[in-house]
């Protein structure tokens, strides 16, 4: 397997060294030999190299240096002069391009050219400048360099400078970008393209399609009502959390918190003026239902919400024995199960709100949010756009798009087969050689002390983990979700990437 990292180790830079001693001294006579047969570059401290691997043998290289002067400075003068203003508001200079000679295919130049691509472009440089070998100007061309003065050096060791900006890459990102296994907890990937739909909601048609949706929805979750929203998850806890204040302006509640999720639903819950109490447990700790019984015990409650599975951890948050509590104390629980909905089967039938939406587990477009419900809602100070009695007396108050309903219709055809396919790929991850906590199908957190640097190589190689939240970055976490199409094919490519990377690092 052909992949690549920023280098990082004293055995990488020797590597580099001694390849840059077998290209730059015995094949293109630009230095003096030496008895180490190692040439340490003039500006090793100031470069960051790019590494292409074959397995575990470094075969390939490319460094990259922003600190002017740049070395192609000092042979053509200051490359402003031959380059538009905007084109140089943030330039690196490529440098040292080599691979071994038993590895000059096209692969290992097509792993190099697409390093570039992606460091160059992720770094947010405006263009990169190289002094591009004569002999090697044809790959330069294809990879989108352009020469933009003389060449210079000696008939031995002849260069041309050339030039790659973010937009003459553009093309060549777009093709990676598409090739990219993504393993993004949302939004989905969609398998097909969504298809324009002129049909109105207001139409007949619109109002039989959508109401057969509610009904797959209800069936699936075993709840009794469902409002759509056109809008994310975020609205949708919004919409449940305005109806808990319309019902209990003056009474408290509780809401349980082990992670950022249900810390999120926390702070909506303040905002909206609700007399409501945190219980955290902490960061991924189980919920104790001994705990929220003594707080019922001690407390007048009327409501409890929390998080049924808190993405931030993976952790499943008991919904059974929280539904016993409530039935026991006469409390209303509410959940956001904006996660867990579509992962696995279970029951909303103890809940009196839950919320969640269509570009998570059920695996379509996001964009259409769900507040589930035991009973009508009827009545509501909330505005009109989160007034849950209003959906239900208007139906379909405010527009909505014909191939969202299309687009979740189709997803949940795919029930309750989907259910095992999920089980299974989460059963893939956990018996990978990945230390993941797992507790629901959707998705996998894996902690390393090293996350940064393997999320790094992971991106550098096309591999896109979930893990540029804050949150997860001061824990040096990452995830893996269930949900994309093609996780199966991706999943078995990123255990032979990590397979060579963990033995690097």
């Amino acid at each position: 397997m052909y992949w690549s990292k920023i280098a990082a180790t004293d055995e990488e830079f020797d590597a580099i060294a001694a390849l840059n001693y077998e290209t730059f001294v015995e094949e293109i006579p630009q230095h003096e030999p030496n008895p180490s047969r190692r040439l340490i570059d003039k500006f090793h401290d100031e470069n960051v190299y790019v590494v292409v691997y074959k397995n575990t043998e470094m075969v390939g290289m490319v460094a990259f240096r922003d600190t002017r002067p740049f070395s192609i400075d000092r042979k053509i003068g200051n490359v402003e002069n031959y380059l538009d203003a905007e084109v140089c508001e943030y330039l690196c200079e490529i440098r040292l391009l080599a691979v071994k000679k038993n590895h000059r295919n096209g692969r290992v130049f097509t792993k190099l050219a697409t390093a570039i691509y992606r460091y160059f472009y992720d770094a947010g440089y405006t263009a990169c400048v190289i002094s591009g070998t004569v002999r090697e100007e044809k790959m330069y061309t294809q990879m989108g360099f352009r020469q933009f003065a003389s060449a210079v050096g000696t008939e031995e060791a002849r260069y041309l400078p050339m030039v790659l900006t973010r937009q003459d890459s553009a093309v060549f990102r777009e093709r990676l970008r598409e090739q990219n296994m993504v393993f993004f907890p949302g939004p989905a990937a969609l398998e097909k393209p969504l298809t324009p739909s002129t049909i109105s909601h207001r139409s007949v048609k619109f109002q039989q399609e959508l109401e057969q949706m509610k009904g797959e929805l209800c069936k699936l979750a075993k709840a009794n009502y469902v409002i759509p929203l056109v809008g994310t998850g975020t609205l949708a806890n919004d919409a449940m959390l305005g109806q808990l204040k319309s019902e209990f302006p003056d009474e408290a509640g509780l809401v349980l918190v082990n992670g950022e999720f249900g810390d999120r639903l926390y702070n909506q819950a303040k905002q909206w003026g609700l007399h409501i109490e945190k219980i955290d447990v902490g960061w991924g700790k189980p919920i104790d239902i001994a705990q929220i019984e003594a707080y019922l015990k001690k407390g007048s409650y009327r409501y409890i919400v929390f998080v049924h599975g808190e993405t931030s951890n993976s952790t499943l948050n008991p919904l059974n024995e929280l539904g016993e509590l409530a039935e026991k104390f006469d409390v209303k629980l509410c959940a956001d199960c904006i996660s867990s909905f579509g992962s696995m089967p279970f029951s909303m039938q103890a809940l009196h709100y839950a919320t969640a939406v269509s570009g998570k587990s059920l695996g379509t477009i996001a964009g259409l949010a769900f507040i589930f419900c035991k009973d009508q809602p009827v009545s509501s100070d909330a505005p009109l756009y989160l007034n849950l009695p209003y959906y239900m007396e208007k139906e379909i108050p405010f527009t909505l798009q014909h191939y969202f309903v299309e687009a979740v219709s189709d997803a949940l055809k795919l029930y309750p087969e989907r259910f095992a396919v999920l089980e299974n790929r989460m059963e893939a991850i956990k018996n990978s050689r990945l230390d993941v906590t797992a507790t629901y199908p959707m998705i996998a957190t894996w902690e390393h002390p090293k996350m940064a640097e393997i999320l790094t190589i992971c991106a550098l190689n096309g591999f896109l983990l979930h893990g540029d939240s804050a949150y997860l970055k001061e824990r040096n976490i990452a995830q893996i979700s269930t949900i994309q199409p093609t996780f199966d094919k991706d999943f078995k490519r990123l255990q032979e990437l990590l397979t060579y990377v963990m033995e690097t690092l």
